[in-house]
């Protein structure tokens, strides 16, 4: 049977076409029905992934065509979500590295390529969006392999075949004269052909490698990987071999075989084939399933290690509890700790300080999404300003992490950009033109990245592009000042006033609008100078029995500044907590009281 079975996974950097591709391949393998609504990017199953147009999850299909089950899995092209392809590594046997014919290989390329390389895979290379303006596929196709020589790719690997075509318009050739006609039959040939079988031992005990976590509402947790030898029946007594060594005895309730956009139950599951079985209690990622108890555990890709990392705490605030339904500091407990179940990548430490905890991660947007998640679910939280996890070196020397930063921007920008590396320790490796303006390299710390997006969009009018992966661990770089304004911040509970709002509007931009509801010790603005501004948008006019002339009606305040999570978080000072709720993000001092606030500042001085 496993010779009739192809396993591979699909990679890319952001918004080359990943799950547009996957959506091709299902339509072609038969998966929706004649006249049946066929929606975009229909493996985004999570709500966050159809709202920000991006893989967050690595999930696994499968593609029936001429006799053949082609397992496809899907996996993100954001580098803060790596760990999701690196995880799925094991249970493939080549990979489709999709590259943009226009923008070609970029940071999460490289970064994604060289995980496959690793493993001794050999990737097939897609040149995707070929009809896209100003694209040039050739000069991609060099690019790429330049890429492979750069990494050190085998001979093997090093003569990858070559796809053309555009996963949107629903093509694909071999060259680039070739006919079109054909729609993506051409790429399924080429997988059936290049993508070996697995490489298993059907006669040997049941094993299967742990490579993904599923949950099905009726039988709980879902082991999901490749089975690497043997076989397995429903019913069936197995042993789970864990991470630290010990072993736990259960019994399989129910498998599955994934087909199209389901999963359907199977009473064998035979080797070769990707599967999801039930019945494991507590299982986790990495860990083994063996027919025998004495079978040896199946080895697991390193996974690269977190380099940020964030306080979350109970939400002690004057209005905590009046949103959410889950605000005690042990239901945010288990929910971050579960996470970390299906997460490999995000680690949870309880702190000295009760309802306290310090998530790490591989980056600030991996952090947000599961807070986005938390807030969706009903949870409140606060969340502090993130920092990097440092290491010390055999020295005892402080070491921090460092990040390779792609910047293509407006040649008009190209002054201010890098006048923006240079004060956050940014140093440029390479520069050269581009279609856009200019294309930058430069290594900065991890730390010089948070807010940078943001600053880089100002200056650019929205026009730039960024891309980063982590680098090394190196010296701590110094200071680096990431936020020059002070916060104005209110001395009084209620709800804000346009009368005692309009004054404070030459101090600084407003964050809050009227009618708001606000409390003491939160930050109602940004103060135009670098302190912090003490102010009182709740006061009342004063009435008296005159008719006033109704000049304060027809007085009108800016706009107020919105902002997003991730830009919440990433505006804090360290001493500001950005606070979440179900319907609310605020901004606030860690210290609502501000006697409290002088005290602690003499105290560090």
């Amino acid at each position: 049977m496993s010779e009739k079975i192809r396993n591979l996974a699909i990679i890319a950097h952001v918004d080359h076409g990943k799950t547009t591709l996957v959506d091709k391949l299902l339509e072609a393998g038969g998966v929706y029905h004649e006249n049946q609504a066929v929606s975009e990017r229909a493996m985004d199953s999570m709500d966050q992934e159809k709202e920000r147009g991006i893989t967050i999850k690595a999930k696994n299909t499968a593609i029936h065509w001429n006799d053949y089950i082609i397992n496809l899995v899907d996996t993100p092209g954001h580098a803060d979500f790596g760990a999701e392809v690196e995880r799925v590594m094991k249970m493939v046997d080549s990979v489709l590295l999709v590259v943009d014919a226009y923008e070609g290989p970029q940071a999460q390329t490289r970064f994604v390529l060289r995980k496959a390389l690793a493993e001794g895979i050999r990737p097939i290379i897609v040149v995707n969006k070929v009809d896209r303006d100003h694209a040039e596929p050739e000069k991609v196709k060099e690019q790429v392999l330049e890429l492979l020589l750069d990494l050190g790719a085998s001979d093997e690997q090093f003569d990858a075949p070559v796809i053309y075509g555009s996963a949107k318009s629903g093509f694909f050739v071999r060259n680039m004269d070739d006919d079109q006609s054909q729609g993506v039959i051409p790429l399924l040939e080429e997988i059936i052909k290049e993508v070996p079988a697995p490489n298993v031992q059907p006669d040997e005990p049941f094993r299967m490698l742990i490579s993904n976590i599923d949950w099905d509402n009726y039988v709980g947790r879902v082991a999901i990987g490749r089975i690497e030898s043997g076989s397995i029946s429903k019913s069936q007594n197995i042993f789970l071999l864990r991470k630290d060594g010990t072993k736990v005895r259960a019994q399989v309730t129910k498998m599955f075989e994934y087909t199209g956009l389901g999963a359907l139950e199977a009473d064998k599951l035979e080797a070769g084939n990707i599967v999801g079985i039930a019945g494991i209690e507590e299982v986790d990622i990495g860990e083994t399933l063996a027919e025998n108890e004495n079978a040896e555990a199946l080895p697991f890709v390193s996974i690269d290690p977190p380099t940020v990392q964030m306080g979350f705490s109970i939400n002690d605030g004057p209005f905590g509890g009046l949103d959410g339904k889950h605000v005690t500091s042990r239901a945010i407990r288990d929910r971050l700790f579960k996470e970390t179940k299906t997460n490999i990548s995000i680690s949870v430490e309880d702190t000295e300080t009760s309802g306290c905890f310090n998530v790490s991660a591989r980056g600030i947007m991996q952090i947000s999404v599961l807070v986005e998640t938390m807030r969706r679910e009903g949870f409140e939280v606060l969340i502090s300003r993130p920092s990097v996890i440092t290491i010390e070196n055999e020295n005892g020397k402080k070491q921090e992490p460092y990040s390779t930063l792609f910047i293509e921007v407006p040649e008009e920008a190209q002054g201010a950009t890098m006048k923006l590396l240079s004060a956050r320790k940014g140093i440029i490796q390479a520069m050269e033109p581009s279609s856009l303006g200019v294309n930058m390299e430069a290594v900065i710390p991890t730390r010089g990245l948070i807010g940078f997006e943001i600053e880089l969009m100002n200056i650019t009018s929205g026009h730039g592009v960024m891309s980063n992966l982590f680098l090394k661990y190196d010296d701590w770089a110094g200071e680096i000042v990431t936020r020059h304004t002070g916060a104005l911040i209110s001395m009084a509970r209620g709800k804000a006033m346009t009368y005692s709002m309009l004054p404070l509007e030459a101090r600084g931009r407003l964050f809050i609008e009227p009618g708001m509801e606000i409390y003491e010790g939160q930050i109602v603005g940004e103060s135009s100078k670098l302190e912090d501004l003490l102010v009182n948008p709740v006061k009342e006019k004063n009435l008296t029995n005159h008719r006033a002339s109704g000049k304060d009606n027809t007085t009108q305040l800016a706009p107020a500044v919105k902002f997003s999570l991730e830009r919440a978080i990433e505006y804090i000072a360290d001493d500001e907590l950005v606070e979440i709720t179900p319907n609310h993000i605020r901004l606030r001092k860690r210290y609502l009281d501000p006697n409290e606030r002088k005290r602690l500042l003499k105290k560090s001085k």
